[in-house]
């Protein structure tokens, strides 16, 4: 058979399969600032201009009723021109150009300075890295526990859903910190009988392991590996994302609740390198309509469209190419610390992580802190332990418990820079809290509440010899009051006082025995008052305590 009776089948074959890559895939299309479309322009010319080549340079001759003889023949009749060679090399010269020319060695400086620039400041008394009425003690791990002890308590919707653990995202919603859950189907049997979309998602609240909320009145119909047009990425690049760089999609919830997907949009600085965040698409989670919105435009409830994995990187070239790409002694290099959490301090959603120099293990020479959305710098440059390394300090010190520290953040506790963790048993439940110094990680505290942990730390800084002021560092509130119940309870390293006062009857305090010696003296009928922080987290643990029976008495 002649090759012009091939000629149609051969081109329809290559259209079909490059038409079904397209559709599964969804590539980037644009050849000139991703390597991605690239690459695919490169496979495709050489695809068609090989099979070009293949039925005008030559002839092939299929015989199948030809047992004697192999079916496929290929005779050449003519010799391939340079120019049609060139056509071929041309796509992955181009690719391979642009890449190499685009690296680290051509445009270091560029590297170094995509993060931006800040003034490095010192760690004063008077700053506050995070939100203290705000401390996420619930982590990502258990949050999904959580999630998924509530869809267990929905009879029958287990077996519909399952949990978008890939999609577990931390964020502010009508001011509370929560995590946001989306819920998939369980396969393609159960997306076919519910095209509308899946019941919903689940609110972890970040501060509090009691408030779990399954929110069933949003339907979420596209999400990241659903089927068909109703797959994410599919849906973003059908509705005009053609040649847009898109990443890192976050499931984020509107003031009103409504889930939304947030893609974030990016094009590359130097060729095929340096990524940068432009905008976002934002998809209705529900609905699909989609809009796209520059950094200037967003919406305000969208809390952050920095891919993590974006600044981490612009961080690390920033210390590995602070002074060049040819400084082979490491002068003056540092990179982020192993290890990296999100975090709110006034309405903004900061990446934070330490800074270490190359090759230090345990100390670290400063903090980053990145806005997750226009990329505000903030550098801090305080000595200590990094944050592993107070992660192990604190494990140390419950090793007899087996519990597993969370990766900490930095408070400042009455003027001191403190890394401050939960410890969780091998089910991934919270059992204590720890604050660990950041000057010197051997100064550990712990306590089964937010505020005993605190107490504790405080006392560990005292006997280092650390004065520490809680009038000037707190906001500090009294009351006075009369005993109706108290009682003592050894922790295992301290006496704790718990006391119920009859004009706070939902409240009891609780009271280190290090407060006061009053304390073992106190009866019930007693007049007393007490002090405790204003902004406490957790149960509320007294930073004072005096008898005024003892007063009256003297």
């Amino acid at each position: 058979m002649q090759v012009k009776k091939y000629k149609v089948i051969l081109f329809s074959l290559l259209l079909v399969l490059v038409g079904a890559y397209v559709f599964v895939y969804a590539p980037n299309l644009n050849p000139f600032f991703y390597l991605e479309g690239a690459i695919f322009w490169a496979v495709v010319i050489t695809l068609f201009a090989g099979v070009a080549a293949l039925l005008h340079f030559g002839e092939l001759t299929i015989q199948f009723l030809d047992k004697e003889h192999d079916p496929f023949q290929y005779v050449p009749r003519k010799k391939v021109p340079r120019w049609f060679k060139a056509l071929l090399v041309v796509p992955w010269a181009f690719v391979l150009v642009v890449f190499v020319g685009s690296s680290f060695i051509f445009h270091s400086n560029a590297y170094r300075d995509q993060l931006g620039e800040s003034e490095p400041v010192p760690f004063s008394s008077d700053m506050q890295l995070a939100d203290l009425s705000q401390l996420p003690i619930v982590d990502e791990s258990l949050a999904v526990t959580l999630a998924d002890k509530k869809l267990g308590e929905r009879a029958g919707l287990g077996s519909q859903v399952r949990l978008g653990t890939d999609a577990v995202t931390i964020q502010q919603i009508n001011g509370e910190l929560m995590w946001a859950i989306p819920l998939y189907h369980r396969g393609v049997f159960k997306w076919v009988t519910n095209l509308s979309g899946t019941q919903g998602y689940i609110l972890v609240s970040a501060t509090d392991v009691n408030d779990v909320r399954y929110m069933e009145n949003f339907k979420v119909k596209y999400y990241p590996g659903n089927y068909l047009l109703q797959d994410l990425t599919r849906h973003v690049r059908f509705g005009g994302a053609w040649l847009d760089g898109i990443t890192d999609p976050t499931f984020e919830i509107a003031d009103d609740g409504q889930p939304y997907w947030i893609y974030t949009t990016y094009r590359n600085l130097r060729g095929f390198n340096l990524p940068e965040a432009t905008g976002a698409w934002v998809v209705n989670a529900t609905t699909g309509q989609m809009d796209r919105y520059t950094i200037d435009t967003l919406p305000d409830w969208v809390d952050r469209i920095q891919p993590e994995s974006f600044i981490i990187d612009q961080i690390n070239n920033k210390g590995e190419f602070v002074h060049g790409w040819l400084n082979f002694a490491d002068r003056d290099k540092f990179k982020a610390s192993p290890g990296h959490m999100i975090l709110y301090n006034n309405g903004h959603c900061y990446l934070f992580t330490g800074m270490t120099s190359i090759g230090a293990d345990d100390s670290a020479i400063g903090f980053i802190m990145v806005d997750m959305v226009d990329k505000d710098l903030r550098v801090y440059m305080m000595a200590g332990a990094t944050e592993t390394a107070a992660m192990g300090s604190a494990q140390g010190k419950v090793q007899h418990l087996g519990y597993q520290a969370t990766f900490p953040l930095i408070l400042n506790i009455d003027g001191q820079p403190t890394y401050f963790m939960a410890l969780k048993d091998a089910t991934g439940l919270i059992k204590q809290y720890a604050f660990v110094s950041v000057v010197n990680y051997s100064i550990v505290g712990t306590g089964e509440t937010v505020g005993e942990a605190q107490s504790d730390y405080l006392e560990g800084l005292r006997n280092s010899g650390i004065t520490v002021d809680t009038t000037e560092s707190q906001d500090l509130e009294e009351l006075t009051g009369t005993v109706w119940r108290i009682g003592a309870e050894f922790n295992g390293e301290q006496t704790v006082y718990k006391l119920i006062l009859s004009e706070r009857m939902d409240t009891i305090f609780l009271l280190p025995g290090v407060l006061s010696d009053e304390l073992a003296l106190t009866e019930e009928g007693d007049s007393v008052r007490i002090g405790y922080p204003s902004q406490q987290a957790g149960s509320i643990t007294g930073s004072s305590f005096d008898n005024l029976a003892f007063m009256q008495s003297r």
